[in-house]
């Protein structure tokens, strides 16, 4: 009995100790398992799921979603300029596509409409610029992808880092408590606790 009484005063304590009793921490690990969802279409997901998929749908769409509209100049700035860049670099290259096809099937560039192909003396020319082009083409797909998921990833970490107050209102308390010791009666100590001011509802 003296046993069982004494378990039970050090489990207490050790809860304490970390600064909440058994049934908070218990009601906290069933809101963590229980993450509030949003629904998009026929889809439930979380916050940051939903930011991130928003901004893969749309450009700039998770970045509305977290309320950020400041963002969007930079979101539509850097798509703008690889979607741009690729569709220049797309239709030189095609240019030097059809002036090749030109070269080929007559051996001179008397039917060449291109406005910078057709000024090329020779077929061998000609597929030097072609390459050229589509090397570049190629490398602004790349950049365009680069770009598309730099956004998603930051509506994710957006959304994730608004559930929380980031202000300088941070409180770092100090209060006694005991400290259970393995071989003798509680220790007189003192825990410290670190308030973030989460804003996480637990609903």
């Amino acid at each position: 009995m003296g046993n069982t009484l004494g378990n039970n005063t050090l489990n207490s304590v050790a809860d304490t100790a970390q600064g909440r009793p058994i049934a908070k921490r218990k009601k906290d690990t069933a809101a963590d398992s229980a993450r509030r969802t949003e629904r998009l279409l026929f889809l439930r997901l979380t916050k940051p799921a939903k930011a991130g998929l928003l901004s893969l749908i749309l450009p700039g769409g998770g970045q509305i979603y977290n309320h950020s509209y400041w963002k969007l100049p930079l979101v539509y700035g850097g798509v703008g300029a690889v979607t741009a860049a690729e569709f220049f670099y797309q239709a030189r290259f095609k240019e030097y596509a059809n002036s090749l096809d030109i070269w080929q099937t007559t051996g001179t560039n008397a039917k060449d409409t291109g406005p910078r192909s057709k000024l090329e003396t020779s077929a061998a020319n000609v597929n030097t610029g072609l390459i050229f082009y589509r090397s570049w083409r190629d490398r602004f797909i790349a950049y365009s992808l680069v770009v598309y998921g730099i956004t998603a990833l930051d509506a994710i970490v957006d959304a994730h880092l608004s559930d929380f107050d980031v202000s300088d209102d941070l409180s770092l308390q100090w209060h006694p408590t005991l400290i259970p010791m393995p071989s003798s009666l509680p220790m007189p100590g003192v825990a410290l606790t670190l308030n973030l001011n989460s804003k996480r509802s637990t609903k």
